[in-house]
C-alpha cells in the first residue's frame, strides 16, 4: 500500500467521506505524496505528453502571439510573462526564442514562472539558464507583482480539481470518496441532497463542476480588466457546459481508475471553457474563443513555420516535423488522436481590446 493511500484512509476513517476536489487537490499535491511533488510526468517515460514536448513549433507560436499581443497591449516598457504549470519549462524556453523577433519585446520582459512542483522547478531552471531575461518563480499567482502582464495556461485548467453531482431519485447528491467494507476507497454519493441544485436532468445524470477553475480564472481576469494584460489559455475540453463525467487516471499513458494508485497516476478532467468564459466576463475582461488548437495555430502560421524548417532537415528530420505538426493541428494522426480537435484556446483581453492572433476570423 502506498502512503498516501493509507493516509487518505486513515483520514476518511477519522473524519467521514471526503469530496472528490479535495481527493483530487491531496492527491496531485500533497507536500511529500503528492503526484507533482515528486516527479517528473512528462515524456515517453512518463504520464502523458504535452504539445511543447512534441515539437518546438508550439512554444515558438505561443512567443510570436506574446510578442504581437504586447503590441496590442500599448507596448508597455515592461512586461511579465507570467505562464501557469510550466512544465520543464520547455515551452517558455521556446517562447523566448521566438521572442527575440522583437528586440524591443525581448528587452521588455521579465518571466515569472508560477510553480508547486519542486521537481519541475528545478527542471525549468536547468531548461532556461540560458535564458538571458529576469526570471522568478512562485507558489501561486497571487504572489506575482500586479502590472503588464502576459499569461499563458497550457494544459493547466485540466489539472484543478472538480466536484460531481450525481441525481438519484429526481435528486442531486455530491460524490464522495469513502471505504467499502473492506477499508478501500470506493466512491459513494453524500446521503443529503444539494438542495440549491434544481436542474431537470433523468437519475445517473452527472454534473461536473470546477470551483477552482472559476476561482482561478476569476483571479486571471481581475488582473486583466484593470488593462495592459492578457492571457492565451490552451487545454482539452468542451466549448458548451453540458452532463457527464470527463475524470481521468492516466499512468505510463494508460486508463486506470482514479482511487488505483493515489499521487502515483495524473488526475484531470476535461475543461469546461463556457464556465471559464462566464466568470470571466463577470469578472470584467473580455473573452474571444474558444477556438481549436489546430485552428489557432494553422492562423498563427504553423504550416510556414514548419516548412521553413524542414529547408534545413533530412529526409528523416523533415518526416518528424510533419508527424508532428499532424499532431498539433489535427483530428487523428493514423488511429492515434490528435490535438487538433479536442484542444481548445481562449484568448482573455480588457474590455474593448481589438480581437488577437489567431482568433480572427478568416475572410
Amino acid at each position: 500500500m502506498s502512503e498516501l493511500r493509507r493516509i487518505l484512509q486513515d483520514s476518511i476513517a477519522h473524519d467521514g467521506p471526503m469530496a472528490l476536489d479535495t481527493f483530487m487537490a491531496v492527491c496531485l499535491g500533497h507536500s511529500r505524496h503528492g503526484y507533482y511533488m515528486t516527479r517528473d510526468p512528462f515524456g515517453v517515460k512518463g504520464d502523458f505528453v504535452t504539445a511543447p514536448e512534441i515539437s518546438q513549433m508550439f512554444g515558438e507560436l505561443v512567443g510570436l502571439w506574446a510578442a504581437e499581443t504586447w503590441m496590442t497591449l500599448g507596448a508597455p516598457e515592461k512586461i511579465r510573462l507570467i505562464e501557469l504549470g510550466p512544465g520543464r519549462g520547455t515551452l517558455m524556453s521556446d517562447a523566448l526564442r521566438a521572442a527575440r523577433i522583437s528586440n524591443e519585446f525581448s528587452s521588455a520582459l521579465d518571466v515569472h514562472l508560477v510553480e508547486t512542483s519542486p521537481v519541475l522547478r528545478e527542471m525549468q531552471e536547468q531548461t532556461l539558464a540560458q535564458a538571458n531575461v529576469p526570471v522568478s518563480w512562485h507558489k501561486n499567482l497571487d504572489d506575482v507583482p500586479e502590472g503588464p502582464s502576459i499569461i499563458i495556461a497550457n494544459e493547466f485548467f485540466d489539472c484543478l480539481p472538480v466536484r460531481h453531482y450525481v441525481k438519484a431519485s429526481g435528486q442531486w447528491h455530491q460524490r464522495l470518496v469513502g471505504l467499502d467494507a473492506q477499508g478501500d476507497l470506493s466512491f459513494g454519493l453524500a446521503p443529503d441532497a444539494e438542495a440549491l441544485l434544481t436542474m431537470d436532468a433523468p437519475d445517473g445524470a452527472v454534473l461536473e463542476i470546477s470551483p477552482a477553475s472559476q476561482l482561478m480564472m476569476t483571479q486571471l481576469a481581475t488582473r486583466i480588466a484593470k488593462g495592459q494584460a492578457a492571457a492565451l489559455i490552451i487545454d482539452y475540453g468542451y466549448a458548451e457546459t453540458g452532463y457527464g463525467e470527463t475524470l481521468q487516471a492516466l499512468r505510463a499513458h494508460k486508463s486506470v481508475s482514479p482511487l488505483e494508485c493515489p499521487g502515483e497516476a495524473d488526475l484531470t478532467a476535461h475543461v469546461d471553457f463556457a464556465s471559464l468564459t462566464r466568470a470571466a466576463l463577470a469578472a470584467g475582461a473580455d473573452v474571444f474563443g474558444p477556438v481549436s488548437q489546430g485552428e489557432l495555430l494553422m492562423r498563427l502560421g504553423i504550416a510556414q513555420r514548419a516548412d521553413a524548417l524542414k529547408k534545413r532537415a533530412s529526409e528523416e528530420q523533415a518526416q518528424a516535423i510533419d508527424l508532428a505538426l499532424a499532431r498539433l493541428v489535427t483530428e487523428r494522426v493514423g488511429s492515434s488522436p490528435g490535438m487538433g480537435t479536442l484542444f481548445k484556446a481562449i484568448a482573455v483581453m480588457p474590455r474593448g481590446a481589438s480581437v488577437p492572433a489567431g482568433f480572427r476570423r478568416e475572410a
